[in-house]
């Protein structure tokens, strides 16, 4: 197995800087997956493999949408503009596609390097999102492969987490763009974690998330 982590940093490259007006934004959910780093690394380590970290804030141009999508640079959070993202010229989008580029070209690199015939991206969730409370725990996102994410499904609700699949999110709409396109590209397995971020910042739960992944993987 291959991890992939595209939202694990609310880091701003050195040439950008938060506009006053957007600091409130730099330590929520719509900067980066809370949680999702540390999870991404406790399975490597646990499983002795890679996992690719994106660097860079998703608000810079997010590694989980594909290069021409709409939602590349989010405009609005919780109803507010995001002043990071307003009125980008062609080049300031050139400039926003390096890290991006740069993101895809080491996953690539990666799992071209790698013999693992399955990926699985990691992300989190947050427990409200917009006003609307979410009460899934654990989602398993998958486009072509319904029978491995009912597998690991089942592991996560043997573990005791309450799971669904594909929530709160759809691989089947495009929704898990980075891991699935390298999947694609090298005839590989796509899968993603999405865990809620009350349980992501939590090591205990973490663990118990890291420990189904590790005896699902084991049974294959």
């Amino acid at each position: 197995v291959l991890f992939t982590c595209e939202h694990a940093s609310s880091r701003l490259p050195a040439s950008w800087t938060w506009p006053e007006e957007d600091r409130w934004i730099a330590t929520t959910h719509w900067a980066y997956d809370l949680g999702a780093a540390e999870l991404a690394r406790e399975l490597a380590v646990e499983l002795r493999t890679v996992a690719v970290l994106a660097r860079f804030s998703r608000l810079i141009a997010d590694p989980n949408r594909p290069e021409n999508a709409g939602e590349l640079f989010r405009a609005r959070a919780d109803g507010l503009p995001v002043r990071l993202n307003a009125a980008i010229s062609a080049d300031e989008r050139e400039r926003r596609l390096v890290p991006w580029r740069a993101y895809h070209a080491v996953l690539e690199r990666e799992v071209a390097a790698s013999t693992a015939p399955v990926l699985i991206a990691v992300h989190t969730f947050t427990p409200v999102y917009e006003g609307t409370p979410r009460s899934v725990e654990l989602g398993v996102l998958f486009d072509r492969e319904e029978q491995l994410a009912e597998g690991l499904r089942a592991a996560f609700e043997t573990a005791g987490f309450s799971v669904a699949s594909n929530e709160p999110y759809s691989g089947k709409l495009g929704l898990m763009y980075s891991v699935d396109r390298h999947a694609r590209e090298h005839d590989r397995r796509a899968l993603e974690i999405e865990l809620r971020q009350d349980l992501a910042i939590d090591p205990g739960a973490r663990r118990r998330v890291v420990s189904a992944v590790a005896r699902f993987l084991g049974a294959l």
